[in-house]
């Protein structure tokens, strides 16, 4: 998705605005794929000695989440916050499209996880292989999924970065996954079900499924432009700016406390255009303090074209 965008102003300051924080976005996803990366080869060394499929559909996650992680990575940088001349409104929706590809990857992580259990079953059963070396080297690994996904989490938050929480979604997915393996694989070899193995395939599954669907409906709304701010709470701010007498035809869009553009029409009580766009650089300020960064598009009209209707109807409401 997007980093925080800030307003570019005249300063050269500009420029640097503290609100782009892709290279901390990029150094966080960079320790994670080196982790992810780390966490799949245990885990496949794992299930090598062990037979586990369980355990190789675990590594399976661990090399998505690494995957996902590098594609963050490429996205974040290719996802500059500042407008240019081909991208006027900013490069946001490049994050949103990289993790639109992590919800792909668990997809993709699901149908071979049941691809390997029917394998499995078509092939027959054998016993595990499960040793002090093989349960020690699991609980070190959710051990560092744990630290992963808490880290990823709190600089998400930290950063204003979606595809840093993105990133951290997944990473607990493979945190509930490394889970339900091991509390499976303890029922297996302790009460000697062998086939318990095979059926961790069906909870992994749906928790991926469940988690392709959170990353879906955090991505999506930003991609179809879906309304970042009721228009009524738009036009509440607006109205408190001394000197505008009317406000509608709101609309908006994008992310808010990281970017969002607005538009409205607006009607002010000012006989001149120096007076009247002072007007509207405190609307802004306003709606600035209020929503966090935003761009505004405020199209003056005369007193005779004032309305009622604060935004648009048609067929979705």
């Amino acid at each position: 998705m997007v980093d925080s965008w800030i307003r570019p102003v005249s300063s050269p300051a500009a420029v640097h605005a503290p609100g782009d924080n892709r290279l901390a976005v990029r150094r966080v996803l960079l320790a994670a794929v080196a982790v992810n990366l780390g966490l799949t080869l245990v885990k496949l060394l794992v299930a090598l000695w062990s037979g586990s499929l369980a355990v190789l559909a675990d590594a399976m996650h661990s090399a998505t989440d690494g995957f996902s992680s590098l594609m963050s990575l490429l996205t974040s940088t290719l996802s500059d916050p500042r407008p240019d001349r081909d991208h006027p409104y900013g490069h946001q929706k490049f994050q949103a499209l990289g993790s639109l590809a992590i919800a792909v990857f668990i997809c993709i992580t699901v149908f071979e996880i049941l691809q390997r259990a029917v394998g499995r079953i078509q092939s027959g059963l054998f016993p595990l292989q499960l040793g002090w070396r093989e349960w020690l080297l699991l609980l070190l690994v959710l051990g560092f999924n744990l630290a992963l996904t808490w880290a990823e989490r709190a600089e998400g938050r930290r950063l204003g970065s979606p595809l840093l929480r993105a990133d951290a979604s997944q990473s607990r997915g493979d945190v509930w996954s490394t889970v339900v393996v091991l509390a499976g694989l303890g029922a297996a070899v302790g009460l000697g079900i062998g086939w318990l193995d095979v059926v961790l395939a069906i909870p992994l599954c749906l928790l991926l499924v469940r988690l392709c669907w959170r990353v879906l409906q955090a991505n999506l709304p930003l991609l179809v432009d879906q309304i970042a701010i009721a228009p009524e709470a738009i036009h509440a701010v607006a109205m408190d700016v001394p000197g505008v007498l009317n406000c509608h035809d709101i609309a908006s869009r994008g992310v808010v406390g990281q970017q969002v553009f607005i538009d409205m029409h607006m009607v002010v009580e000012a006989d001149d255009l120096p007076t009247a766009h002072r007007i509207t650089e405190l609307v802004e300020e306003h709606l600035e303090n209020r929503f966090g960064p935003v761009r505004c598009t405020i199209h003056l009209e005369p007193r005779e074209y004032a309305s009622a209707a604060i935004t648009f109807r048609g067929a979705h409401g």
